[in-house]
């Protein structure tokens, strides 16, 4: 199998990276990103691109993927809508759309969030459920993953510094919440092989939830 991975260096994204670098089935990694992931890996190849709103000029190396893992994103705090909706909405659509005439059959799963709804009262939830409908009508083999709370395993980080501070606070408590509420509470690396799951053999559902992601 062969994946192409949007926003490896964060703290999603990591968790994927490392499961697909394991995973033995995996036969080449392509890592899409603005700067370096600082893993080495016979297997891991990474092209540096600055402007996620146009992939033009690197589609020629897109195509013959089996699956991607888009993870790139932000948190909405701080930001306008337009802003947000840039990042979130247009960043990703101008990654799907063309792989989706590259590699019509691609598994594309795009990592959105727990309380996701485009007919929801808050920008981010509107943001990302429109997001996901458009990425769910590009491809058949298309998936939204909504997880509740994550918590960074085996080394990997936020970028957000104030999420940082919160999952260090909680890292005591996690595996008692993961016991308690394993509805809400997952971490980076048993998401990474629900991507892979969901890569090789496909889901009945096409949105799964931090339930259907352990």
């Amino acid at each position: 199998m062969k994946v192409i991975i949007f926003g490896a260096t964060g703290m999603v994204g990591q968790g994927v990276l490392r499961e697909c670098l394991l995973a033995e089935d995996v036969e080449r990694v392509l890592v899409v990103g603005r700067t370096p992931t600082g893993r080495s890996h016979p297997r891991l190849t990474e092209l540096m691109h600055a402007d996620f709103a146009d992939l033009s000029a690197i589609e020629g190396v897109l195509g013959g993927y089996d699956a991607c893992f888009y993870c790139l994103g932000v948190s909405a705090a701080g930001r306008d809508e337009a802003e947000y909706t840039r990042i979130t909405h247009d960043y990703t659509l101008a990654a799907a759309r063309p792989l989706a005439r590259l590699s019509p059959n691609l598994v594309f799963v795009y990592v959105s969030g727990a309380g996701t709804d485009a007919q929801g009262r808050a920008m981010w939830a509107k943001v990302k459920g429109r997001t996901e409908n458009e990425v769910l009508e590009l491809f058949p083999n298309g998936y939204a993953f909504r997880p509740g709370i994550i918590q960074p395993t085996y080394g990997a980080t936020s970028k957000t510094r104030w999420y940082r501070m919160l999952y260090a606070a909680m890292a005591p408590l996690t595996p008692v919440l993961q016991r308690l509420f394993p509805a809400y509470v997952t971490t980076s690396d048993r998401l990474g092989r629900a991507m892979l799951r969901v890569a090789r053999t496909g889901s009945t559902q096409r949105i799964l939830t931090n339930a259907d992601l352990r």
